[in-house]
């Protein structure tokens, strides 16, 4: 297996075109070829090379606290905004899928829509890994440590029995869990840590100035509260960031 001239050369197919985003380097060890449900071709290729990283004292850390609609907030403040791309498209998915379910099974014309189906999950699957990944270069680069919180996703996805919300749509939307991958092997390259904090850490209702526990705040709604020890006013996801950094101070020490 090689890679010559834009065309790779594969077990008993031979040479086949390929448009390369990056430079193969190291050792060719597998090839895996993959089929989208839209008809596209991908090939991912494992290599090998040496490369000895060695781990960096943390001095610059950063806390996320994980929030539905912004994807996060971090401790000094800053929201990630996340577009929602699921949302944008929700509407036209819904028109497409309508005429999808109407179509006559084994029909050219059901299997056009299956495809223009898709290619717009695929759209969206593409908007959000591309937005991830250029979010999570920049505090990668800029801190030594980064912590979060060890959240259980499924979990919180699925509706509770007699409850009233239900955010599957939204956490599946804003790709938390691949964010994290991806800051996770982002900081290894780099010799630096990711910190999971504890999902049972009271990150919300600790105070972050003085350390005062608020059983308050495990109502979702309240967004703002202050403190009645230190008077402190806080935002409810700065404030649990804020701790979630403090705590992956305390474990990485």
């Amino acid at each position: 297996m090689r890679i010559e001239d834009g065309q790779i050369k594969l077990p008993k197919i031979g040479w086949v075109k390929v448009k390369a985003h990056r430079l193969v380097g190291g050792t060719i060890k597998t090839v895996t070829i993959t089929k989208t449900s839209s008809g596209k071709y991908f090939v991912s290729i494992l290599t090998e090379y040496e490369n000895q990283v060695l781990p960096i004292v943390p001095k610059k850390f950063l806390g996320l606290d994980y929030a539905m609609n912004e994807l996060f907030v971090s401790s000094t403040g800053k929201r990630a905004n996340y577009p929602k791309y699921f949302r944008q498209v929700q509407n036209k998915l819904h028109r497409a899928q309508k005429k999808f379910s109407r179509s006559k099974r084994d029909s050219q014309n059901r299997e056009k829509l299956r495809v223009i189906l898709s290619c717009v999950y695929e759209k969206v699957t593409n908007r959000r890994k591309d937005f991830l990944q250029k979010l999570s270069t920049r505090p990668v680069n800029a801190y030594d440590a980064i912590a979060i919180e060890d959240l259980d996703l499924k979990a919180m996805a699925k509706r509770k029995r007699g409850g009233r919300f239900c955010f599957g749509k939204s956490i599946s939307d804003n790709g938390w869990g691949i964010f994290t991958r991806i800051l996770e092997y982002k900081l290894e390259w780099q010799g630096k840590s990711l910190v999971r904090i504890d999902k049972w850490y009271p990150s919300s209702q600790l105070c972050s100035v003085c350390g005062y526990q608020n059983s308050e705040t495990k109502n979702l709604t309240v967004r703002e509260w202050t403190c009645p020890k230190c008077g402190a006013h806080h935002d409810r996801d700065h404030n649990a960031a804020i701790n979630i950094k403090n705590e992956g101070m305390k474990i990485l020490a």
